[in-house]
């Protein structure tokens, strides 16, 4: 009843339709504005004109539009583009909850439906609403899981890809030091290793490739059942157990777990060479020199261990002596051929070991780099470096309790071993010597050195 009687105040009198554009006139009545306007001007010789339904004269210029009406007039549209059932014609004004189908009252009245359960469109709207805002709830959660494991697996693959390159230069850095014959080893090795990069990287990029196609999946639900929460009644309920069942069977499998440890791991010197042996066929023995000694250096009666401690006394001012920070020079000089030596730093904190020439500075303060004739390198608080300009930071798995030194003076070669496994710590860019080199030291408070015979 109610919508018939919109209908008639909607109705234009004059065309007999839903009217376009309403406006009133002085007396209240509305019209078409196409109409009232066509009716005035068939007789446009007249200044006023009577209303077609009360006769009342009014002038053009009192038309208004009647935005009201005009609004009432797109609730009827919309109300008339409401579904219909196809069986009987009239609105789907109901929701059966055993078929999930709307149905008109005639559908109700029906034997097909006879003694289902059903409720007005309105009412069963409001609850299957908040049944999809649920599923929408827990679509964004599986979302959000599925955006944090491709978080974390681009994460794997860049610390993947980060190892491999640390264990590739490690692999290259031990290969280097080692003679000619291990080149076709090392590109073996090498080989392995990219293949096993390869190999789970492969697997890693499948995970996030599938991860990304779930997502899309994801978004794709999230996308159809928003569309259906901001739809008309009838269009959400429509197939809204299909959707909700279908919503529901998303499920979210975490990709693959996969190991990062690496299986491609080479100790070149363990497993083809004795480095050790090759090094000590050029060991030659090193003993300190007492006239080069810092004044708060003291030594062993055999030359071969030196502490730092209290300044000695009765010290002459020789100018071989170092005055400015706490060094010792080895009695041995170098001039040309392949030498090594072993000093034995303990669990010392801190300690320079290296050679360096026969005439640096020894009474100023200063970083003992290859520019001002030292090649060494040290242990402090922060770590490992060699004193090269820059400094360069020197990273070991292991500390060294026993540091091999080998110089090769023609060849300009000044490297490190750690002489507990055999592994290469560190080797100067190529010089070219011209004087005397000289085993090197710093000593520091609590760190002894000690320089072991040959023979042992």
């Amino acid at each position: 009843m109610a919508s018939k009687k919109m209908r008639e105040e909607a109705t234009c009198s004059i065309c007999l339709h839903l009217m376009t554009n309403a406006v009133s006139i002085n007396c209240g009545h509305s019209y078409c504005q196409a109409c009232i306007v066509s009716c005035y001007q068939m007789q446009p010789w007249q200044n006023t004109f009577c209303c077609p339904q009360c006769r009342a004269p009014f002038n053009m210029a009192s038309l208004r539009p009647n935005k009201q009406l005009g609004n009432l007039i797109e609730v009827i549209k919309e109300m008339d583009q409401e579904m219909s059932c196809e069986e009987h014609g009239e609105k789907l004004h109901l929701f059966c909850e055993d078929e999930g189908q709307l149905i008109c009252w005639l559908c109700d009245r029906g034997p097909q439906h006879k003694g289902h359960a059903t409720a007005l469109v309105e009412e069963a709207c409001q609850g299957y609403k908040e049944k999809l805002q649920q599923a929408v709830t827990k679509l964004r959660q599986l979302q959000e899981e599925c955006m944090n494991l491709q978080l974390f697996t681009a994460e794997q693959i860049t610390k993947w890809n980060e190892k491999i390159e640390a264990q590739k230069q490690k692999i290259q850095s031990d290969f280097k030091t080692l003679q000619s014959f291990l080149r076709e080893e090392e590109k073996s090795y090498l080989w392995k290793l990219e293949e096993e990069k390869e190999q789970t990287l492969r697997r890693l990029r499948d995970n996030k490739a599938n991860l990304q196609q779930k997502n899309h999946e994801l978004q794709n639900h999230i996308l159809e059942l928003e569309n259906k929460c901001q739809g008309s009644a009838q269009k959400l309920l429509q197939d809204v157990k299909d959707t909700l069942s279908r919503s529901c069977a998303v499920k979210l499998e975490p990709p693959e777990a996969l190991s990062l440890d690496l299986h491609t791991v080479c100790n070149v010197s363990e497993l083809y060479f004795d480095v050790k042996k090759m090094l000590r066929r050029h060991q030659v023995s090193v003993t300190l020199d007492p006239d080069t000694a810092h004044y708060e250096l003291t030594l062993s009666e055999d030359g071969r261990q030196v502490t730092r401690g209290c300044p000695q006394e009765k010290l002459d001012n020789s100018s071989r002596r170092f005055s400015a920070l706490p060094c010792i020079l080895g009695c041995e000089g170098f001039t040309s051929g392949k030498h090594y030596f072993e000093v034995d730093v303990g669990e010392g904190t801190g300690w320079d070991l290296g050679v360096c020439m026969e005439n640096v500075q020894r009474d100023t303060v200063m970083v003992p780099t290859p520019q001002s004739g030292f090649w060494a390198i040290r242990r402090c608080k922060e770590g490992y470096v060699a004193l090269t300009y820059p400094l360069t930071s020197i990273q070991l798995t292991e500390q060294p309790l026993v540091v091999g030194i080998f110089l090769d003076f023609e060849a300009g070669v000044v490297s490190f071993y750690n002489m507990a496994t055999g592994s290469h710590i560190f080797t100067f860019p190529k010089a070219s010597f011209s004087d005397t080199l000289r085993p090197y030291f710093q000593v520091y408070q609590y760190s002894p050195l000690f320089l072991p015979p040959p023979d042992e």
